[in-house]
């Protein structure tokens, strides 16, 4: 199925110019429902017109009605000016109706046919999953709901720092933060939600360091009795695009093994926010206890995804833990989906500094077999860096022609922070992967190219100039 079908696009008009015939594009749901309203109408016309003809016959009227009811006209014409009027104070007395009822659930500027189409568009759009957790994946995340609602997001429970780290220490729960994270990001009132969840509780009381949403999430897991009921039930209350699912519902800590202060010593830091601490370079992580069962939510979602994206986010403590989790790795060389990597803009001092592109890249492989031949990384580096954060951009240190990955390489760097990846120029940069990838192969869906050139802020005549 191509993708203009599967988007339900319709043919390029002149048609598309006139926002009332925007409601007989197809997919939108609502052509049904106006020929049931005009078979209504028209019976109901039927009805009055026999009525009026009755009393027209039988009883005397004034010589006015000569005129109102256009005898000088032949009978054909007659009925042709009535439907006409008729139709056209229809369609608009339908429009006006919808636009009163809706305004309240349409942002403004917005009609409600332009709402009703993103909708289903993005309703069926791709289905993607971004595996990763922290600010990475919630910014991954915050690009590519304009796109598709078919997102979900496998994050990563092995955190144990912070806020995350008091809640599961004291209540035996898996850590909320990064959930928190991806639930601000998908919810549709993002901008109030986003500052609501991620409030901190300011220090000096016993709620001091905790942030809202980290409550919130451990409220729900006690209503509901369970963490994964937890993410459902507040997903649903939050209004998010897509779902939010743990790699594995297990109580786990992350290992690393770092070298000594003599490089061929080795030592071991346990505990996800002791390794940026230790300062060290790692050598390779794991879990404690290892081959703990994947949540199957997740490994669903791989199997039946479109495309899955690992990163981007810290390597060592965001990306991999996950996928350490069982049969997670198995299931990603399983799926049909087309895979990409997506490194980071930055290095992180304390776990990955002066890494390199290839240097990242020979990380993922070291814990999931060369799963991901695909890498997305930044070629902006003009950016100023902040001096006390001990970064560098992450750049290539080899020519990558003879390498065994493909590299796509874009400006995906915020323009006021270039250490950090810009959410539309990631999503869009990777759907123009995925189209052209998907065109090499030959794949039914060749048309997925129209895809990364829509901008979901554009009206729909304006992203038609792109199709």
């Amino acid at each position: 199925m191509s993708f203009l079908s599967r988007l339900h696009l319709p043919p390029r008009s002149s048609l598309s110019k006139l926002s009332a015939w925007k409601w007989l594009y197809f997919g939108l749901g609502v052509k049904r429902w106006l020929a049931l309203l005009f078979l209504g109408i028209t019976l109901l016309s039927l009805g009055t017109a026999y009525i009026l003809l009755s009393v027209y016959h039988e009883q005397p009227l004034p010589g006015i009605f000569y005129y109102l009811t256009l005898q000088f006209l032949p009978h054909l014409a007659r009925a042709l000016l009535f439907d006409i009027s008729g139709i056209t104070l229809v369609l608009y007395a339908t429009w006006k109706l919808n636009e009163s009822l809706l305004s309240a659930f349409v942002p403004r500027r917005t009609s409600v046919v332009e709402a009703l189409y993103r909708r289903r568009q993005r309703h069926n759009a791709l289905k993607i999953v971004a595996i990763g957790g922290g600010t990475g994946l919630s910014t991954l995340l915050r690009g590519l709901k304009n796109y598709t609602d078919n997102l979900t997001a496998i994050v990563t429970v092995a955190d144990d720092g912070g806020s995350s780290g008091r809640l599961r220490e004291e209540l035996g729960l898996l850590p909320p933060g990064d959930f928190r994270q991806s639930i601000a990001a998908l919810a549709d009132a993002e901008p109030l939600m986003t500052r609501l969840l991620e409030y901190r509780f300011p220090q000096g009381s016993g709620l001091g360091g905790h942030s809202f949403g980290n409550l919130f999430i451990a409220a729900m897991a006690g209503i509901t009795g369970s963490f994964d009921r937890a993410l459902l039930e507040s997903s649903r209350v939050l209004a998010v695009r897509g779902k939010i699912l743990p790699s594995t519902l297990q109580n786990v800590v992350l290992n690393a093994e770092v070298r000594g202060s003599n490089s061929t010593q080795r030592a071991r830091v346990r505990g996800e926010s002791q390794i940026a601490k230790f300062g060290q370079p790692v050598e390779r992580v794991f879990l404690e206890p290892e081959g703990v069962p994947a949540y199957p939510g997740a490994v669903r979602a791989i199997l039946d995804a479109d495309l899955v994206i690992a990163g981007p986010g810290s390597i060592y403590t965001s990306v991999i833990p996950n996928l350490l989790v069982g049969n997670i790795c198995d299931a990603l060389r399983a799926t049909t989906a087309a895979k990409i990597y997506i490194c980071n803009v930055a290095t992180e001092h304390g776990e990955t500094d002066h890494y390199t592109l290839e240097d990242h890249v020979a990380a993922l492989d070291a814990h999931c077999g060369g799963v991901f031949k695909n890498v997305l990384a930044n070629d902006n580096w003009r950016g100023s860096l902040p001096a006390h954060a001990q970064i560098d951009f992450v750049q290539p240190s080899l020519p990558l022609r003879e390498s065994l990955h493909a590299y796509i390489f874009a400006d995906v760097v915020d323009d006021k922070f270039p250490w950090r990846h810009d959410p539309e120029k990631l999503a869009r940069e990777i759907l123009r992967w995925y189209a052209q990838d998907r065109k090499s192969n030959n794949r039914k869906d060749v048309q997925l190219n129209t895809l990364a050139t829509l901008d979901p802020s554009q009206t729909m005549e304006e992203q038609w100039q792109h199709v």
